[in-house]
């Protein structure tokens, strides 16, 4: 399995891997996406949310860490009320362009490192329902209440699979959407994410055998797309041929 170095106290053996096949499909993929990507309503100049589907949109990037890993978050925009995967800095300009696209009813997060300040920012001006696994849950209440404890395997809102991934934190959960334009979008967390152009985990040692079975789990949900929480990589948001994401699954647990 692939294994990064430490990241908020999970130490890992320092190494990580690129899959041994060419990914160049995976970069042109990724261009097509950004081409795609829509304007918002903020001012010209302001930094904006970047609409990459007709109902999906990305946060700006956060920099948490002191080295080449980024954050997004994402916006799903849907009948019935929007959700925000991940946390994200909640700076006003996004605040308000969110606002403007109808705001947030729920909130998900995929482990305890996405707690923080921002999400009591998020819960008051939107009224928004804080979703996260019970296991991660105290991480979230040192900043403000959670109203859905995540316990197992179950569908959400009628579109929203919730698929708890231990490993890389004991409540990490990962989250495949059905989406209304018939993509289905994999929202892995930081259970395994873009490293380079191939793919990586953070995973303390005695957690690997853990976080393979997570894994497991997700080797035949076919997504669309894939987005991860944290990136080590340019191309964050990355699509899926047929087949290939179970690829990327099988080389990951067996690296």
């Amino acid at each position: 399995m692939t294994v990064s170095s430490s990241v908020n106290g999970w130490s890992g053996a320092g190494c990580s891997s690129a899959l041994g096949r060419d990914r160049s499909g995976v970069a042109i993929r990724c261009n097509a996406v950004a081409r795609c990507r829509g304007k918002s309503q903020v001012g010209k100049g302001v930094p904006r949310m970047q609409q990459i589907y007709a109902d999906l949109w990305q946060s700006e990037p956060e920099h948490p860490f002191r080295n080449r890993t980024t954050t997004h978050a994402y916006l799903l925009v849907q009948p019935g009320g929007n959700v925000l995967f991940y946390g994200m800095g909640a700076h006003e300009y996004e605040l308000e362009q969110i606002t403007q696209l109808g705001g947030i009813s729920r909130q998900y997060l995929s482990h305890r490192d996405e707690a923080g300040p921002a999400l009591a920012t998020i819960k008051n001006r939107f009224q928004s329902i804080l979703c996260c696994h019970e296991l991660d849950a105290d991480a979230a209440r040192r900043f403000c209440p959670v109203d859905l404890e995540i316990r197992q395997r179950e569908v959400h809102l009628g579109n929203i699979e919730i698929i708890p991934t231990p490993g890389h934190s004991p409540g990490s959960v990962c989250f495949l959407v059905a989406s209304r334009t018939g993509q289905k979008y994999l929202f892995t967390g930081d259970s395994i994410f873009p490293d380079g152009e191939g793919w990586g985990t953070y995973v303390a040692r005695h957690q690997r055998t853990t976080l393979a079975k997570s894994l497991e789990l997700l080797r035949d949900v076919e997504p669309g797309v894939v987005m991860s929480s944290a990136s080590s990589a340019p191309n964050v948001v990355r699509e899926m041929a047929p087949g290939e994401w179970a690829e990327i699954i099988n080389d990951t647990i067996h690296h």
